[in-house]
């Protein structure tokens, strides 16, 4: 036995990277962290469109995991780079226009790697709905879907991935 263990690094998905796709980060790491797995699980997040490279999280977004104890204000905008698609195993869109987006970027090798972050969670939802124009409690919800997608994905990897 080597003792060298197997690294997997997925990439949270979004359209501009400023309210789902930090929200899975932010909440995947804390998961990651309570697990104790920071040295063979990294996480990364981005988004398909360029219009806010370099931003911080929206800040309600910020605040609603704020409340929930997690923080992601440490984290800025970046859009998807062709080295993303060979650097990650997983790569996760938030909903089905981003991941048609990934489809038509990601070289064919690598598409295997590209699914919806939901298809790991239990639940009447597909996709993360975009609360950016969202009314009321559209931030929770994508907390509440990420938080259940989270545990799921973490447990599949566990499984999948570092089992062996």
């Amino acid at each position: 036995m080597s003792g060298k263990k197997k690294k997997v690094r997925v990439l949270m998905v979004c359209l501009g990277n400023i309210c789902r796709s930090p929200t899975a980060h932010g909440v995947f790491q804390h998961h990651i962290e309570r697990a104790g797995l920071t040295d063979v699980i990294r996480v990364d997040s981005a988004g398909t469109g360029d219009f806010h490279i370099g931003e911080k999280p929206d800040k309600r977004s910020r605040a609603a995991a704020k409340k929930r104890g997690y923080s992601i204000g440490g984290l800025r905008a970046r859009q998807v780079q062709p080295e993303d698609f060979e650097k990650f195993d997983y790569i996760l869109a938030m909903d089905d226009n981003n991941l048609r987006d990934l489809m038509l970027l990601c070289p064919k090798p690598h598409r295997h790697k590209l699914s919806l972050f939901m298809e790991f969670a239990d639940s009447n939802y597909s996709a993360v709905p975009d609360p950016y124009y969202g009314k009321g409690d559209a931030f929770e919800l994508v907390l509440n879907l990420v938080e259940e997608a989270s545990e799921a994905l973490l447990a599949h990897i566990m499984i999948h991935d570092l089992n062996g």
